[in-house]
């Protein structure tokens, strides 16, 4: 292990001790906030020196073993060869497992999301294709145990959103779908298509990390437009006769945000404002990105919303990400749902990237 990548282990498990110093103190227990603080990073850094023991112990195996291969008896040695290959692949997991310690974590990682879904080109078709994308998210939402809200919807003319909004609520939400942001492509033969001809429609995926409000870019009300309408969705016949619904215009950029899902005005305006200050942050991180794209190279993509990152292929039950070269014949299964397979695989390559970077840094 290289020597810089050791100290900055070893300096936090000097954290992890200075922090389990102060959480015996009598004033910090006193003070509930930091009370809590202090007790998520201590136990944030636990598995730290947990594996830093073992690691160290495994040095130590290792070094006992290779004096015993020194030995004058027989039977030692060769004990002492297994022994030697057991603690040196004991090592290899522990060092990769201390580095895997290092990878800088996202801080919106626990946040819940607004998922918007568009259709691109193809017409009717990607219209079409924009609901079975809010299916596969909606059923995958529902095995994790999220809560799925349409906020807004603009309905396709043959069915299936030109727009589809919805805020999924849960666990971890944007850790597992932040990667789902960009163009998606489908290529399938059209129920209207006589010929049997395959066309290629498309739909953008944006996955905007929900904030607290303290985080979101502050918004001057001298900027808004807030207007009233009528829903026109789902609801009985109370959305005809109230003007419930919510559109919100900025000025500065342009955006427009709509929120007709909930009954009462002030949620919708409550729901919008979350919306609206999502999409004004994101736009934020995107221009820093941008300043700092010629530095930066991240193995699983930008998350460019232009960035074209996966197609799935009808005709031969195929679903390719373009951005880590993966390909799996389980369209069916996906589009059901069953998207672990390629959001692990993208949360690998992901932190594999960051490693590199972090291993090439120490050089």
């Amino acid at each position: 292990m290289k020597e810089t990548i050791r100290d900055k282990l070893e300096r936090m498990a000097e954290r992890h001790e200075e922090i389990g110093a102060q959480l015996a103190d009598p004033d910090v227990a006193a003070d509930p906030s930091q009370f809590t603080n202090l007790s998520r990073e201590y136990s944030r850094l636990e598995p730290v020196v947990q594996d830093l023991r073992a690691y160290n112990k495994a040095r130590e195996d290792l070094d006992a073993a290779r004096a015993m291969r020194e030995d004058s008896d027989k039977e030692i040695r060769a004990l002492a060869e297994e022994e030697f290959a057991s603690a040196e692949t004991e090592l290899e997991r522990l060092e990769q497992r201390l580095q895997q310690h290092l990878v800088p974590t996202d801080p919106d990682d626990g946040r819940n999301v607004f998922l918007e879904v568009r259709a691109g080109t193809g017409g009717d078709e990607a219209a079409l294709f924009a609901g079975d994308l809010l299916r596969m998210y909606t059923r995958y939402a529902e095995q994790r145990g999220w809560k799925v809200e349409v906020l807004n919807v603009r309905h396709g003319e043959h069915g299936g959103y030109r727009e589809v909004i919805t805020r999924i609520a849960g666990r971890d939400v944007y850790s597992r779908l932040k990667f789902e942001s960009g163009v998606h492509r489908v290529q399938r033969v059209p129920t209207t298509e006589s010929q049997g001809r395959i066309h290629t429609s498309a739909c953008t995926v944006a996955i905007l990390p929900e904030l607290d409000e303290i985080d979101a870019v502050s918004i001057d009300s001298n900027d808004l437009r807030v207007d009233t309408f009528r829903s026109s969705g789902a609801g009985g016949q109370h959305v005809n006769t109230t003007d419930s619904a919510i559109r919100i215009t900025h000025h500065p950029s342009g955006l427009v945000v709509e929120c007709q899902d909930e009954r009462s005005q002030n949620k919708n305006r409550a729901k919008a404002m979350a919306l609206l200050q999502a999409r004004l942050t994101e736009r934020e991180r995107e221009r820093q990105h941008s300043e700092r794209s010629e530095q930066r190279r991240l193995a699983v993509g930008s998350g460019d919303r232009s960035e074209r990152i996966r197609t799935y292929n009808f005709p031969q039950g195929r679903i390719t990400d373009h951005r880590i070269g993966l390909t799996l014949y389980k369209l069916e299964q996906t589009l059901n749902g069953q998207l672990d397979e390629l959001i692990d695989t993208l949360i690998q390559e992901n932190q594999a990237d960051l490693l590199a970077e972090i291993n090439e840094a120490t050089n």
